[in-house]
């Protein structure tokens, strides 16, 4: 439920704001409402950022893959979370560290990253699928 707030910002704040929200197409209102998440998300997770377009944006590791892929690969392995972690952290080269920082961020947003994980495998089978359409009806 969305609630009315009232802030003061300077006008260069207001202005760039403006401006940044004309140029994603988007109200002022709902450029702020995401900067503000991601913003407090990014100061409780630090090493997190978000990538994407305004309709699809998606945490990610700085200088990483998105988290949603961390978490995907790491529930194919098998064994402890540190066994996981030592695992992904030895083949992606990311630090532990940063495996952790993930694995904290996708369990405060359990519901988003469950969701890209589902739509990705999603993707995969259909992709699977349309693939073994094609090579019937070329065989």
């Amino acid at each position: 439920m969305a609630r009315s707030t009232s802030f003061r910002i300077s006008d260069e704040a207001k202005h760039r704001l403006d401006s940044r929200a004309a140029q994603e197409g988007v109200s002022a209102t709902a450029l702020l409402e995401r900067l503000i998440i991601e913003g407090v998300d990014q100061r409780d997770f630090p090493g997190i950022v978000f990538r994407g377009p305004a309709h699809d944006r998606r945490a990610a590791l700085a200088a990483g893959p998105d988290v949603w892929e961390v978490v995907a690969r790491l529930q194919e392995l098998d064994g402890s979370e540190e066994h996981r972690i030592s695992t992904l952290s030895a083949e992606s080269e990311l630090h532990p560290r940063l495996v952790r920082i993930a694995v904290d961020y996708a369990s405060e947003h359990a519901d988003e990253v469950n969701g890209r994980i589902e739509r990705n495998r999603a993707s995969a089978e259909r992709s699977r699928r349309a693939a073994e359409g094609r090579e019937a009806l070329l065989t």
